[in-house]
């Protein structure tokens, strides 16, 4: 927690990035990627703050169901999750994080509209690559899984829990095939979808890894607008139903996992039979 030569903060003594400071930031906090979800989360708060809006993250605090939580957009890519986690973890001791976000659907019964739990993440990406080895595992906490598979349950949601790969770009990254950009691993849908892998994006692993190393909790809820394979792509309508929905199973999770912590008391972990 303490500030060092190597991390900057303005004059203010806000983080550099994301503009906030210390209070600012809640211990519960959903990650989105884009702004214009962070304002539609902040709807659903009581007591919500003035957004925080500094580069292109945008932060807003409130409280739903009584609980204290933030939400906060940090664009796309691992590298604006690197820098969001970092200067998170500078102000909230222990932070919990969800991750609320889109993805690209690479199982044939993976339908559009679905969402996905993710349980772990293929670090594609090579930000992560920067703190841990090539072969460290991205894992979403347990407790936060459980806490999204509970939610998205109760929600009635169809849903499916498993690994999710992350890329470090949108196009070339994942395979995609635009004229005069060839990918240079044109086959990754198939050698992904071959090994299990649920679903595409592009944060989830710099995620997991960069909360598991600083003792914080992480998990990642996505809805499959794409099926990348069928190359099928959503429409406007199922995309806010959709969204709607990943934000409302993101929020209450977030309630469950309060719940969770409140009946493990002073216990390392929480166990199922403690209940919720």
């Amino acid at each position: 927690m303490a500030t060092t030569a190597n991390l900057p903060q303005s004059s203010s003594g806000r983080q550099y990035h994301i503009g906030c400071g210390p209070g600012d930031v809640h211990p519960n906090i959903l990650l989105v990627g884009d702004p214009a979800r962070a304002h539609r989360i902040g709807k659903y708060f009581t007591t919500a703050s003035a957004p925080i809006c500094h580069r292109e993250y945008v932060t807003i605090s409130g409280h739903y169901r009584d609980l204290p939580i933030s939400v906060m957009a940090t664009g796309m890519g691992p590298d604006n999750t690197e820098i969001a986690i970092v200067e998170i973890m500078q102000l909230v001791a222990t932070p919990t994080f969800v991750r609320v976000g889109t993805s690209g659907a690479l199982q044939d019964h993976i339908n559009i509209g679905d969402l996905v739990i993710s349980s772990g993440a293929i670090r594609m990406e090579n930000t992560s690559t920067a703190y841990v080895p090539e072969g460290y595992p991205a894992m979403a906490h347990p407790q936060v899984l459980l806490a999204l598979l509970e939610s998205a349950s109760q929600r009635g949601a169809k849903f499916h829990v498993g690994l999710t790969a992350t890329g470090s770009g949108f196009y070339g990254a994942q395979g995609r095939h635009v004229p005069g950009f060839p990918p240079r691993r044109p086959e990754i849908l198939d050698e992904l979808a071959r090994v299990g892998a649920c679903n595409f994006e592009m944060e989830a692993s710099c995620l997991f890894t960069l909360a598991n190393l600083a003792g914080a909790r992480a998990g990642c809820v996505c809805g499959a607008i794409a099926q990348r394979r069928a190359n099928q792509f959503v429409d406007d309508a199922t995309k806010d139903a959709l969204e709607k929905l990943s934000i409302e199973v993101g929020l209450d999770a977030l309630t469950l996992i309060a719940r969770m912590d409140a009946k493990r008391g002073n216990a390392a972990h929480w166990l199922p039979s403690m209940g919720m």
